[in-house]
């Protein structure tokens, strides 16, 4: 036993020593991964600690050619970096030329350089259970770190890399871990083996369940927040994203599927064509099976393809067969076994192709660049040149942050303006009355593509069949006014204004001093994030709030129903604290507050009536665990600890049956497939905890699942019978190939509605008569009846943006959106759109806020 030990130690000491870099410019070759990680590439997955020890190890051995730059951590605190890889003489101007490449979009003064190498910026592991490419990274960094591969080195004369090698750390290590606890050994590659049976939730999102794939453009999470910090202080030319998708598929590169969103230049599908070339000769000389234009479209801008080529890249995506269930081994059903290895060379050889293309078209690939965005900046596409958006300034102020992470230039218009405009409200062009504090983006400026697909009221779509989304313009995913101009329109200030700051009306600024005259009461107005999160705050302080019903006008300003009431004489615990508190905690998110130094309101209740309640402090819980969306459980998972700063306590399907409910006042079920997670016994003991007091909060699929169910007053619609034409019997003999086409009648393609809100209940208080929904299914419940209020109705079913398709719209009409059921001394609340979407609906949160505060109070 005991030479077996000493072998082991002395391999751990060649180990380190090989691993001690280099005093001046090494010219002998690394350590292969293999050689470094003790296993060869493809035999078993790497950890992303040992991903970024290799990387830092070739950093530390050509210190002249490789950087390792830091650009964050995630949620779960592992570090996430790009490794810089370039030439000597690159690597050493590096900053340069990244300020050079800036002067080439405008967005910085300056002439750019001539002989500025092009820049590449690969993205691997965005989906951390489509694991291979974070293997196929380590190769990547080997060649070209390298000293002895010329083929490579000659490359890097053209081309900066900057190389992410895993966008998604706790996902990946999420997937690594789970496969290295159950995998056979050797690895057994039979698709019922239990390695290929991945466990709820996956390893494909990040901490919260986020699909960061789906974050580019919206940048909810951490991750995509400060990854995009960094890809705005590059722009790359060109973008790659290495994905995996289901084992029995080959192999995808460009060029992308239809639909093209209108805005994709003619040079960018020029250039995604020649990178196909270039991927085309590769795997037609290696035997390769390979699809192209099919599936991977270039459309909706959340993705790692679409983001990056309105900014100017050459977006590109590639999908590998494998993904979670594949593993190390698996068995297609054609019989042929994919390995870990083959997955790795295939998206190695994608990696060159990219690379390979952008450096032998360098000159072609900077100057279409340049000139993209001089393009951008004085002759900007579509019709409308300037957006307007208009609403509080509370609201306003999270669209000015988003503008700004973005790099877009806006102001504020100063003055009164009336002009003519298309208004998305009406979806009319009118005349319109402008006020001073509304937002002007003009589309006069280096990000205006962005600006565009952002912000269009529709966007042009060219194929109704499409992998995502069809609508998301800002205007409608804010909440506020939106209108779009034919003509320039300038603002006052700039996208590096200051930020907006919390102001407390009536009140001394320094908010440790107390007000001259002791306020009776402060105010909060009910129409933004900010104040659920004021709430949110007093209520975990014990403090207690009052909301008010109708509306009402105190200190000489008019309130709203769902007005937050901080009286004095209510919270005498807190004593000469009293105003510092409350106002330190309106500070801390952003709130403004009113004081008010009586009780009488001039006109409606005063703020001692029965129409002003009390706010309890709801203890809150989510369902989580199989046959939940992990997505959806994930949007309010991140929505209450990362937004609402609320606690919430996550109960797993799986012993949800002996949790005793007793201990919650509100309880919310995501999306999901609820036919297991709540069988009919568990239906009844939910229904007994609603009856008592509990509020029910099903969102989506939940919804779908009580629809029907004893007790419930949700009832899908009954067949149309209105339609008296006999069958046509030869619809029978439709053609096969037309399926998957004619399948798109039934879809809602995430399109924007608007759902007519009943705004007297407080379900919807802090919104108008309207309120524009994300829908993604089509709903298609009656209104619901007696006992029950329906707070948010669809009527003509005419959607304001985005594809339905024909018998999805027949649905859409005459349908509850949002209700609620008086069960017992509870409620259900039934949300059939999603208000907490992907993180980025900010028009939804207020009403998810609504139902977990208001409802039932």
């Amino acid at each position: 036993m005991i030479r077996p030990f000493l072998r082991q130690l002395q391999a751990v000491a060649v180990g380190l020593l090989l691993s001690v870099p280099s005093l001046g410019q090494s010219t002998a070759a690394p350590q292969t991964p293999a050689q470094f990680l003790g296993y060869a590439l493809g035999s078993r997955f790497t950890y992303h600690a040992d991903v970024l020890r290799y990387a830092d190890y070739l950093a530390r051995l050509y210190p002249e050619r490789l950087r390792v730059q830091p650009y964050g951590k995630t949620y779960e605190g592992r570090p996430l970096e790009v490794v810089q890889v370039a030439s000597a003489r690159n690597l050493g101007r590096l900053d340069d030329i990244r300020r050079s490449n800036l002067r080439r979009t405008g967005l910085e003064t300056g002439q750019p350089d001539a002989d500025q190498p092009a820049v590449v910026w690969l993205s691997y592991n965005v989906h951390g259970n489509e694991a291979v490419s974070s293997e196929a990274v380590l190769q990547v960094l080997y060649d070209f770190a390298n000293p002895q591969n010329a083929d490579a080195q000659a490359l890097l004369e053209k081309v900066v890399l900057l190389i992410d090698p895993c966008v998604n750390p706790d996902g990946r290590e999420r997937y690594v871990q789970w496969y290295g606890r159950v995998a056979a050994a050797p690895t057994n590659a039979a698709p019922l083996s239990w390695e290929h049976r991945e466990p709820w939730p996956g390893g494909r999102y990040n901490h919260y369940l986020f699909d960061l794939n789906r974050d580019w453009a919206w940048q909810t999470q951490r991750e995509s927040q400060q990854r995009i910090a960094l890809y705005n202080q590059w722009l790359p030319q060109v973008h790659a994203d290495f994905h995996e998708m289901s084992p029995d598929a080959p192999y995808y590169f460009s060029p992308a599927a239809k639909p093209f969103h209108e805005d994709i230049t003619a040079y960018q599908r020029k250039f995604q064509n020649r990178i196909g070339d270039y991927n085309r000769q590769t795997f037609d000389k290696n035997g390769w099976l390979y699809f192209t234009r099919e599936t991977y479209d270039l459309f909706a801008p959340s993705y790692g393809d679409t983001w990056p080529s309105f900014n100017g890249a050459i977006g590109m995506t590639y999908e590998q067969g494998g993904s979670g269930r594949a593993g190390v081994r698996y068995v297609k059903s054609d019989g042929d076994t994919l390995t870990l290895a083959q997955r790795i060379a295939h998206h190695h050889a994608a990696s060159w192709a990219t690379i390979r293309a952008a450096a032998d078209h360098q000159p072609e690939l900077l100057k279409e660049f340049g000139q993209y965005y001089a393009d951008a900046r004085q002759k900007p596409r579509g019709q409308y040149k300037s957006f307007v958006v208009s609403g509080p300034a509370e609201r306003l102020a999270p669209l000015e942050e988003y503008l700004r992470q973005q790099q877009i230039e806006f102001g504020h218009l100063g003055q009164k303006q009336k002009t003519n405009a298309y208004n998305y409200t009406t979806g009319r062009r009118e005349a319109v009355t402008l006020q001073p504090q509304d937002v002007v983006v003009s589309m006069y400026q280096p990000k205006s593509t962005l600006v565009k697909v952002l912000f269009e009221p529709q966007s042009a779509l060219e194929d109704s069949l499409t992998y995502d989304i069809t609508a998301w313009s800002l205007p409608y995913a804010y909440g506020l006014q939106g209108y779009a101009l034919t003509g320039k329109l300038s603002g006052k200030e700039g996208a590096a204004g200051s930020k907006p700051q919390a102001k407390a009306a009536g009140l001394a600024t320094d908010n440790a001093q107390p007000a001259a005259n002791t306020p009776y009461a402060y105010i909060a107005r009910w129409n933004s994030l900010r104040d659920a999160r004021l709430l949110a705050a007093l209520l975990q302080r014990q403090i207690r709030v009052r909301v008010a019903y109708q509306p009402f006008e105190a200190g000489g300003r008019k309130f709203q129903p769902g007005a937050l009431i901080v009286t004095r004489g209510n919270n005498e615990g807190l004593a000469r604290r009293f105003d510092a508190v409350v106002r330190q905690l309106a500070d801390s998110v952003g709130a403004e507050l009113t004081a008010v130094q009586t009780g009488f309101a001039t006109t409606g209740s005063d703020l001692g009536s029965s129409n002003v309640h009390s706010v309890g402090r709801p203890s809150v819980a989510v369902l989580a665990g199989a046959g939940v969306d992990p997505s959806a459980f994930g949007e309010v998972w991140h929505f209450f600890e990362q937004q609402l700063g609320y606690p919430v306590t996550v109960l797993g399907t799986d012993y949800f049956a002996s949790v005793p409910l007793t201990k919650f006042d509100v309880l919310i079920l995501p999306d999901g497939n609820y036919a297991d997670a709540l069988p009919e016994r568990q239906l009844e003991n939910l229904k007994t905890w609603v009856r008592a007091g509990g509020r029910l909060i099903a969102l989506e699929g939940a919804m779908g699942y009580l629809a029907g169910k004893k007790d419930f007053a949700l009832k899908a619609k009954a067949p149309d019978t209105t339609r008296t034409r006999k069958p046509d019997p030869t619809r029978q003999l439709r053609r096969y190939a037309a399926a998957e086409r004619e399948s798109l009648q039934e879809l809602v393609q995430g399109s924007v509605y608007p759902v007519q809100l009943d705004n007297t209940h407080p379900l919807a208080f802090g919104y108008g008569e309207t309120y524009y929904a994300l829908v993604r299914s089509p709903l298609n419940y009656q209104y619901l009846g007696e006992g029950s209020w329906n707070v948010g109705v669809l009527r003509k079913g005419q959607a304001a943006a985005g594809f339905t398709g024909s018998q999805a719209r027949r649905k859409l009409s005459d349908t509850v959106v949002l209700g609620v059921q008086e069960m017992g001394r509870g409620q259900v609340v039934y949300l059939g759109d999603n208000p907490l979407f992907r993180g980025f609906w900010h028009a939804g949160k207020l009403l998810f806020s609504n139902a977990v505060f208001f409802v039932g109070q």
